[in-house]
C-alpha cells in the first residue's frame, strides 16, 4: 500500500454504500462529503450493494432446486433387480 493511501473501516464503506443505495444521495455529494474519491464509491456500491433478482427468477430457482433434488434421488435409489428365472424367460 501506498503511504498516503487512506484505510476505511468496513462498516464505514457499508454505511456510504447504504446512503447512495437509499436515493437522494449522488456520488458527487458523497465525494464532497466525505472526501472519498468517486472511483473507489463506485467500486463499493458495485461491491457491497445486494443482489436484486426478481421473483420470477427465484420461483424459477426454486423449481429447479426441488427438480434436480428429484433427480439426484432417483438416480441413488438402487435399481431393482430381475429375479434370476425372468431374465432366463426373455
Amino acid at each position: 500500500m501506498a503511504k498516503n493511501q487512506k484505510s476505511y473501516t468496513p462498516e464505514f464503506k457499508q454505511q456510504i454504500v447504504d446512503l447512495y443505495n437509499a436515493g437522494g444521495t449522488s456520488y458527487p455529494q458523497l465525494e464532497r462529503e466525505y472526501g472519498v474519491n468517486r472511483s473507489t464509491l463506485s467500486n463499493w456500491v458495485k461491491q457491497l450493494s445486494p443482489i436484486k433478482v426478481s421473483e420470477a427468477f427465484q420461483k424459477e430457482n426454486r423449481r429447479l432446486k426441488i427438480e434436480n433434488e428429484i433427480l439426484r434421488l432417483r438416480r441413488a435409489a438402487p435399481k431393482k433387480r430381475l429375479p434370476y428365472s425372468q431374465k432366463n424367460n426373455s
